[in-house]
């Protein structure tokens, strides 16, 4: 089996996790962590939802381009936002990222306390490539 932790070029680094592992056997499968919407220098894009989201859709095609595979890939996201915030505004940028030709993936949704300052919303996800 071989596993190797992933940081492209292009997303915050961080010496205490990786954007995503990918396991190959014989079937590729990519983990992805948890991605805020943040940019490549870890700061938070904008106060909404909405903005934010649109960077962790753009931080997954990130990390999944770099593995040579696209969100059509991905079979299940867990999404978590943080309390009174609108999960629809998170679906709507999701829309926007999704080709609608795909079958979309599983999903998981949590609401949380919080995440972190000014993150409101967090995405992790599993591809298979």
């Amino acid at each position: 089996m071989n596993v190797r932790h992933i940081n492209p070029e292009g997303l915050h680094r961080s010496p205490a996790f990786s954007q995503a592992v990918v396991v190959e056997q014989p079937t590729k499968t990519i983990y992805i962590g948890g991605q805020n919407g943040v940019d490549a220098d870890g700061e938070v894009v904008g106060p909404t939802v909405g903005e934010q989201a649109r960077q962790v859709f753009r931080n997954l095609a990130t990390i999944l381009e770099s593995e040579g595979a696209s969100l059509a890939n991905v079979v299940h996201w867990t999404i978590a936002v943080v309390d009174g915030n609108a999960v629809s505004d998170g679906v709507a940028a999701f829309q926007e990222a999704w080709n609608k030709a795909d079958p979309p993936p599983a999903i998981t949704v949590h609401v949380v306390a919080g995440l972190g300052p000014k993150v409101l919303l967090e995405i992790d996800a599993v591809a298979v490539v």
